[in-house]
Formats: C-alpha cells, structure tokens, sequence
C-alpha cells in the first residue's frame, strides 16, 4: 500500500483500486491528477499482481483476499480524518461491490469505472468445462487470458509502455477464475446489500472486456437516494486512460466536489 498526499489543503481522500492483470504503477497520472485537485490518494497492488507475490501472478484461493487487502487500504485512509471516496475500475469495480455488500463502510461516495460485472471474452468451452475440475485438483493451474493491451484502450502513450510492461500478467489460475465468477455472481445476487450511499457508475461505450449490458442492469437492480450512470460513447474499456481522459477525470472530480458540498464542505 502506499500513500500519496496532496501538497494543498486536503479535501478529502480516494482509495483506488486497480483491475485484473494490472497494477497501481499504470494510475500514476490519475494519482498526480487527483493530488493537484487537492486529494490524498491511497493504493496499493492486489494479492498475486503488480509487485506482490510473483510466485502467485495471477493466482489467488479467495476472492476474499482481494475484500481484505482493499478494507486494509480504506481503514488508512480514514486516518486522515476526511471524507474517503472509492475508485473501483473494472475487477476492482467488482472488488469494491462486494467489499461493500461484505463489510460495514460507509465512505462519502463510490465511483465505479467499467465494473466487471459480465465478462465478454471467456475461456474456450473446453478449458471452462474442466476449469471444474481442475478448482479441485489443480487451482493453481494457469491459462491465458486471451485479453490484450489493444483492447483496453485508444491512447498509443499508454499502448507504447504497456507493451513493455514487465507486471503485466497474461495468464491466471483456474482458481481465480471461477472466484471471479462466483464474485459475479454474488454481486448480482446481494445488490440489495449496497449500503445507501452516493453512486457514481462510467461505463465505457465501446468496452471489449466487460458487458456494458450486465453493468446497466446490475445499476437498475439498485434503489439508492442518489445514483448516477454515464455512459461514454466511442471509449475503451480504461476511460481513465483514454485520449478523452481529462474530461473523464473532470467529470469524476465534479461528482466527489458535489459529495463534498452536500457533507457542508466549501470547495473553491
């Protein structure tokens, strides 16, 4: 985990969590974004991604893992004292539904970027029919993706390094595999359990990982005094990493500010 503070007076503070394959190191320039907007930003790499484990990249025994690691990074940032927003993308979407259905938080306002809520590309029919199986006898057993850097987004910058991205995983486990879709499937089937607070889901209109029809019902399932869906047409799945990125940021930003002024904060 690491902490990135803000060199203005601190409005409050978000907790990002990163997808599948990834790791924080991809979300510097939002991180910078965020700090001279004038929040503190909390982050760190998921069990078995980024700089974690390398003998588990793309392994893990429970969903649960990634729940735990994530309420470690809010309960940080609830020691500044300042109102504490999520950022989910994709995987981490989904992580911070569950951790939310799962665990007794109430932060200021969520923000769901793209959440894994349906994937589109699955494993072969064959590997999927085994993936059973092998849960059993063999969780650790890995497979390919099947996903690729040119399907997440547009922005050749960010193409050019992920391409040479040594941390970026290729395969996972079966294990993680069928946790994501039990994660899903829970997800689908607890959305009563959302605690009532501010909701901010964008979803991208032009998404080759996740189905964006499985985001809008999911989000339609949900009965919240305030909850907001934005759709951005033409975008990749990683609109935080997108050519129209800065109007994605600003547009996030707004929503947090508006958080702010309902809690009586002034925001200049």
């Amino acid at each position: 985990m690491w902490k990135w503070e803000t060199d203005k007076q601190a409005k409050g503070v978000i907790v990002m969590v990163h997808g599948a394959m990834e790791h924080h190191g991809r979300y510097g320039w939002l991180i910078e974004m965020w700090r001279k907007a004038g929040f503190h930003v909390v982050m760190g790499d998921l069990p078995g991604q980024g700089m974690t484990s390398r003998a588990k990249r793309g392994h893990i025994s429970s969903f649960n893992e990634y729940i735990q690691e994530v309420k470690d990074w809010v309960q940080a940032a609830y020691q500044f004292d300042l109102p504490v927003f999520l950022l989910g993308h994709s995987m981490g979407g989904l992580i911070t539904i569950r951790l939310l259905q799962e665990m007794d938080l109430e932060p200021a306002g969520v923000i769901l970027s793209s959440p894994c809520l349906r994937m589109l590309h699955t494993p072969k029919k064959m590997v999927n029919a085994v993936s059973h199986g092998l849960n059993t006898l063999a969780p650790s057993f890995k497979f390919s993706t099947g996903l690729t850097v040119d399907m997440v987004t547009r922005n050749e910058e960010v193409l050019e390094i992920d391409r040479a991205d040594s941390l970026y995983i290729n395969k996972v486990s079966v294990r993680w595999y069928r946790e994501l879709l039990l994660a899903i499937k829970a997800a689908g089937l607890k959305a009563d359990d959302i605690p009532d607070i501010p909701l901010l889901i964008m979803q991208a209109g032009e998404d080759k990982v996740v189905d964006k029809r499985a985001v809008r019902k999911w989000f339609h399932q949900l009965d919240l005094s305030e909850m907001h869906y934005k759709e951005w047409p033409h975008l990749y799945h990683e609109i935080f990493n997108e050519p129209e990125r800065e109007e994605v940021f600003l547009y996030a930003k707004t929503f947090v500010e508006n958080q702010l002024r309902h809690l009586g904060y002034v925001i200049e």
